[in-house]
């Protein structure tokens, strides 16, 4: 039990800490800044590729539909369903079109 003094003395304030400590911070914070989402370009893109993929299911399914409640009641039953889904892939592939035409808001 004897009062001996450590083998190193604590260390005391380094400049050499304070300035490795200054940069790691620097550098986590353009890590962070560099990681950051970018949340307004890619909510955009992804809300157009929706609009694009709800644009040509709507217009294939509701020309089919149409088309087959035509023929349905007039019996006219392959060509009514084909001019329907042709009409629809029309109908779907002008409002992409016009949609990939819009300026960007």
């Amino acid at each position: 039990m004897s009062e001996e003094k450590p083998a190193q003395d604590p260390v005391a304030e380094d400049a050499r800490i304070d300035a490795l400590e200054q940069r790691l911070k620097v550098a986590r914070e353009r890590e962070d800044e560099r990681n950051r989402p970018r949340i307004a370009g890619a909510d955009a893109n992804y809300r157009s590729g929706n609009r694009a993929l709800a644009d040509l299911l709507g217009g294939i399914l509701g020309g089919v539909v149409i088309g087959w409640v035509v023929d349905y009641f007039a019996g006219t039953m392959p060509w009514g369903l084909l001019v329907g889904l042709f009409l629809g892939i029309v109908v779907a592939f002008r409002n992409i079109i016009r949609a990939a035409n819009k300026p960007p808001e």
